[in-house]
């Protein structure tokens, strides 16, 4: 396996390809961010899919990658100076294949923070406040009879929704007419709030314009298509 020995994960998810970047993950919202991000990159890389349901991300050798236990985790076993690297944090990985690619992160510099301060905003706000929506409104949280988290979590969703809606105004995408992974980062959790989640209605998706018309785009690309099932949940 060469420079993939040294990961005790690749010898439970063997590497068919131990040249090419190894992907540990599940078409989740957080996951896609990253299988999205290598289609469109064409960065040649190996799905390994990890079943959460059966805790497959809690074995030791997941761990040993990412010791928090969650999806997405990578190695790419041509880093920095040619040495193996392994990361996990889907906003680190694709700021990772952004400079290993230098695609989808503008050169500017100015630009390239603006990028990053929508990376940091999915990561901070819209993945933690849609998955805490999710959990009240359509899974465990519906047993729970004060409905205030609910109702918070719902409120919150609303407000960044039409962050979001007033960030588009006038632009294609969040970066205006360059299309970067601040979009790649947030495509998932906008489409798992109105589709598995079933919330679309809870959170007044409807009344909004350019939200619907971005993730309308986004989800048009052939590269977002492809990502959004890789890898295979069966």
């Amino acid at each position: 396996m060469s420079g993939l020995s040294a990961f005790p994960i690749a010898a439970r998810w063997p590497a068919k390809h131990p040249d090419r970047l190894q992907l540990y993950s599940l078409p989740t919202p957080n996951g896609v961010k990253i299988s999205i991000m290598l289609e469109e990159t064409g960065l040649p890389y190996e799905a390994h899919r990890i079943d959460i349901g059966a805790n497959e991300s809690w074995t030791p050798e997941f761990l040993s990658l990412n010791p928090n236990g969650k999806i997405p985790a990578i190695i790419d076993p041509n880093g920095p100076g040619g040495a193996p690297l392994g990361l996990f944090e889907s906003g680190a990985i694709l700021l990772y294949l952004a400079e290993k690619t230098r695609m989808f992160l503008p050169a500017d510099a100015a630009r390239r923070y603006e990028t990053i301060q929508w990376v940091f905003f999915q990561m901070a706000f819209i993945g933690p406040m849609f998955g805490q929506l999710g959990y009240f409104y359509k899974f465990a949280g519906r047993e729970i009879a004060d409905k205030r988290p609910l109702e918070r979590y719902r409120d919150e969703t609303r407000r960044l929704l039409g962050v979001l809606e007033g960030r588009l105004d006038g632009r294609r995408w969040i970066m205006g007419d360059e299309y970067t992974i601040a979009d790649i980062s947030m495509f998932g959790w906008v489409r798992n709030l109105i589709g598995f989640y079933e919330a679309r209605e809870l959170v007044d998706y409807d009344r909004l314009q350019h939200v619907p018309a971005w993730l309308e785009r986004g989800l048009a690309r052939p590269a977002v298509q492809r990502g959004l099932a890789i890898p295979p949940r069966q």
